[in-house]
Parts: structure tokens; C-alpha cells; sequence
């Protein structure tokens, strides 16, 4: 299995598309227009990178780091991760913690005095991933307003 590390293409949309199916597979597909336009202004946003994790050149785990400009501590930004996802047949091993490391890494390259993650997933096991890749619960409580 060879491993590749890097932020998303353009190209890569359609693996995109089926790794958010599993994601949220109840996400009403968008319209391959809407899809396109979106995942342009994704990708081309500064301070926004979409890491992919590459096994034999299909991206197959994938996360998003956005990182924010702040005038608090001392201006230094800090930074979102979201979307974190691996696709089924490749779970388990290591992907997407490589994935996190890599955006970690930017992050703190960038400056950012915090990097945060919320996730939906209660269960214990995926709880105790995110620990293990280097975030801690408990340090503030998430909030969050939806438009359905």
C-alpha cells in the first residue's frame, strides 16, 4: 500500500463525492454543478486545505483544516477541523491519523495557538481516536445552531 499525503485537486471530486456519501448518507446529493462550483470554492479558499490520504492514487480518507484569522492571542489564528472521513474498506489503518497529524502540522506551521474538532460520534472508540491523535475533551463545551 503506498501512502500519499496531500491537499485535494480539483480532480479529485468525484472520490470526494462517494467519501462524504459515507460521511453522511443521508446528505441529499447536490447537483453536479452546485458540487463543482462548491468544491472550487473549497479548495481555492485561502487559509481552507482539504487533505486526502492516497492509496495507490484514490483518495480514500480525507479531512479539512481551515484556518482562521484572530486578533486575540497575541493575532494568533487558530484553526477548524472538519469533514473527517474514511472510506469503509480502508478503515483501521492509520489513515486518517496521518491525516491529522498532517493537518495538525500545518496548523502549528501556521501559528495557531489551538486546533479544534467536533464530532457527532459518541461511541468510546471513536472518542478515544481523536484523543490519541492529540485533542482532549472537556477544555470548552460546543455549541452549535443548524438551519435544517
Amino acid at each position: 500500500m503506498a501512502l500519499i499525503v496531500r491537499a485535494a485537486r480539483a480532480d479529485d471530486l468525484p472520490a470526494m463525492l462517494a467519501l462524504y456519501r459515507q460521511l453522511n448518507p443521508n446528505d441529499p446529493p447536490a447537483g453536479a454543478d452546485a458540487a463543482a462550483a462548491a468544491w472550487g470554492a473549497l479548495i481555492g479558499n485561502p487559509g481552507t486545505t482539504v487533505f486526502v490520504a492516497d492509496v495507490d492514487n484514490i483518495p480514500v480518507s480525507s479531512c479539512t483544516l481551515v484556518i482562521i484569522p484572530n486578533i486575540t492571542r497575541g493575532a494568533r489564528s487558530y484553526a477548524l477541523i472538519e469533514n473527517v472521513v474514511t472510506d469503509a474498506a480502508h478503515r483501521r489503518k492509520g489513515l486518517a491519523r496521518s491525516l491529522l497529524a498532517a493537518a495538525l502540522d500545518a496548523a502549528w506551521g501556521a501559528g495557531c495557538y489551538k486546533v479544534m474538532l467536533a464530532t457527532g460520534r459518541t461511541d468510546a472508540e471513536t472518542l478515544r481516536f481523536y484523543e490519541q491523535s492529540g485533542f482532549s475533551r472537556g477544555g470548552k463545551t460546543h455549541f452549535e445552531a443548524r438551519r435544517v
